[in-house]
């Protein structure tokens, strides 16, 4: 990881551990085809309690996204421009980055046999949560 991609993980990791400091919230997650390797982040915003996460941005690689300092600043850009006054952060990889409806069929668990962009099924497809700890949001009052 490059010290510009540290710094602004390290910021972002920073504001998780403020709390809940109100709405909206910045959730941001990490995906791959096992748990070494993040090929999808996502990053949302939810703007009031029992709201759907909306606006949602995706980035995708081939290579782990958590060493990529555009990605970071891409994601502080997107918390920033949407007033993120609270941040969640996955602190690792919670799952496979197929995506229902565009890898496979809405209503379906993603299928190892079929599954998979550019036909790679990964060791993530069954659903597996590599004992993720959500960041942030601790003693949420309000």
């Amino acid at each position: 990881m490059t010290l510009k991609a540290d710094r602004i993980r390290k910021a972002l990791t920073k504001r998780t551990k403020k709390g809940f400091r109100g709405y909206p919230i910045g959730t941001i997650a990490y995906y791959g085809p096992n748990n070494k390797i993040a090929t999808k982040v996502v990053a949302s915003i939810v703007a009031a309690e029992d709201a759907e996460a909306d606006p949602m941005e995706k980035w995708f690689s081939d290579t782990d996204l958590r060493r990529d300092d555009l990605i970071f600043e891409k994601i502080r850009q997107f918390l920033t421009e949407n007033d993120a006054r609270s941040v969640v952060m996955l602190d690792r990889i919670i799952g496979c980055p197929h995506e229902e409806g565009i890898d496979y069929p809405e209503g379906e668990e993603c299928n190892p046999q079929r599954a998979g962009v550019g036909g790679q099924a990964t060791e993530l497809c069954r659903g597996a949560l590599w004992g993720a700890r959500i960041l942030g949001i601790h003693g949420r009052s309000g």
